[in-house]
């Protein structure tokens, strides 16, 4: 965990020092860079099928891929799976004649499930391109897996509503350097919410939507912190039994996300990613849970510029949590299907080296999905411009830990539905905390059991 958290510094002090330029690459690449791009093998007569996991930049993987074919004359197709379905998209997927040449994993639990499927990238040009072996995934010495972005997450702000509260009398900080804990974040949250009028806000918090397009923001994301601080007691990277000692706190954040939030907490099995996008960048809401992915939506609607976007962490009421930095981390793993053809195995490795050192491809990562790469090809003038990231480094800058992605270790995806499914249940009133304790820890037992059992 330590070696994990220490290269997450090292790579966001090294983006601390690039300024981004964020200048859209030419697009007059040469046949002689696409050349080079490509690897040394043939993928005459290959093509490239891309299981996308990621939504929100669907379109951003269908423009860059209809590049590389005019380019190449290679086909590339991207087939973006729907939120929250992505694993039986891949079943189905990958049982086809014409089955994903490229698709992801979470990480190693996620591997688990796929191991069978995964091409040793471990001479590949892109394994060489990482700036650390610890962004591959490994089984002894072949790698099956590599990531592609660095992300991180906690709780974006409107910088325009907070210093309209903090101008407001008897508020309770007058700064936002001012919050630094689960303690002001909850006394600023609720004060905020008998002041909605003041403000012209609808809630502190955007609504807490728990259908499959905003429920990991929950289930995933904010129980990430209850088991990084518990691996962080215990002195451990992954356990078959979580204990739950933070659990109190989890339930301290949910109860805070659903008392200020823009609607009533019954509502939320019906609200949407969207909706909270919608709040935030309306100004309805002070606070939107949420990484840096985000920000090209936000970028998109325009309702608000770079100078009124920040970013805090997650604070849940942890011991030592003032010095604590925001999440960061990957779930995004490359993998490439061992079981295609010779010529699209080539034509696949050939696609990926060519979106981390052409032109086109690393400004389409930077610039148009806003991903922070950790290959040695993305000098400084291919860093994101997004303040989110700024203010990680800034975070960094001032001494504070990051806090690492846990919950690649999470069991199974069942696991988390069952998390998420109690999580609601509980907000609606239909259920107790009890359930979402015994979801936490009895189904992390038996999930874990069973991830074995199936290996």
């Amino acid at each position: 965990m330590k070696k994990i958290l220490a290269l997450f510094l090292a790579c966001f002090m090294m983006m601390a020092l690039a300024a981004c330029k964020g200048e859209a690459a030419s697009s007059g690449t040469s046949e002689t860079a696409v050349s080079q791009a490509a690897g040394s093998g043939s993928a005459a007569g290959g093509s490239v099928y891309y299981l996308n996991f990621k939504p929100e930049q669907a379109d951003d993987w269908v423009r860059l891929a209809g590049q590389y074919t005019e380019r190449t004359g290679v086909p590339v197709t991207v087939v973006t799976a729907a939120s929250g379905t992505y694993e039986s998209t891949l079943k189905s997927e990958i049982a086809k004649t014409e089955a994903p040449t490229l698709f992801q994993v979470n990480g190693p639990v996620g591997l688990a499930s796929w191991k069978e499927y995964c091409y040793d990238l471990s001479g590949s040009e892109i394994f060489k391109q990482l700036t650390s072996e610890d962004f591959a995934l490994k089984d002894g010495e072949k790698v099956d897996g590599i990531a592609y972005v660095i992300e991180t997450y906690g709780l974006i702000y409107n910088k325009t509503l907070m210093n309209r509260y903090c101008g407001l009398d008897n508020a309770k900080i007058q700064d936002v350097s001012e919050l630094n804990s689960f303690a002001k974040l909850k006394e600023v949250a609720d004060d905020m919410q008998k002041r909605r009028d003041e403000l012209g806000i609808r809630g502190a918090f955007t609504s807490a939507g728990m259908d499959s397009s905003s429920d990991w923001r929950f289930k995933t994301h904010l129980a990430n912190l209850p088991v990084y601080y518990e691996y962080q007691d215990e002195g451990i990277s992954d356990t078959d039994a979580i204990k739950g000692t933070y659990l109190e706190n989890y339930k301290n954040v949910w109860d805070l996300y659903l008392t200020d939030s823009t609607c009533d907490p019954k509502l939320i099995s019906s609200k949407t990613g969207d909706d909270a996008l919608s709040e935030f960048v309306m100004g309805e809401a002070v606070f939107y849970q949420n990484g840096t992915w985000a920000y090209t939506d936000i970028q998109r609607d325009g309702s608000l510029s770079d100078d009124e976007i920040g970013i805090l962490p997650l604070y849940i009421g942890a011991p030592g949590e003032e010095k604590q930095g925001l999440c960061t981390g990957s779930e995004n793993y490359w993998c490439v299907n061992k079981n295609a053809s010779a010529a699209d195995i080539q034509a696949t490795l050939d696609f990926m080296n060519w979106c981390i050192s052409s032109d086109e491809g690393r400004s389409a990562l930077c610039n148009e999905m806003g991903f922070v790469c950790p290959f040695k090809t993305f000098t400084d003038e291919y860093l994101p411009k997004n303040p989110l990231i700024a203010a990680a480094n800034d975070y960094l800058a001032d001494g504070k830990t990051p806090v690492a992605w846990c919950f690649p270790t999470m069991p199974s995806d069942t696991w988390k539905n069952n998390v998420g499914g109690a999580l609601l249940k509980y907000a609606q009133g239909t259920g107790s905390w009890e359930d979402v304790q015994k979801a936490f820890v009895d189904g992390w037992k038996t999930e874990k059991e069973a991830a074995k059992s199936a290996q």
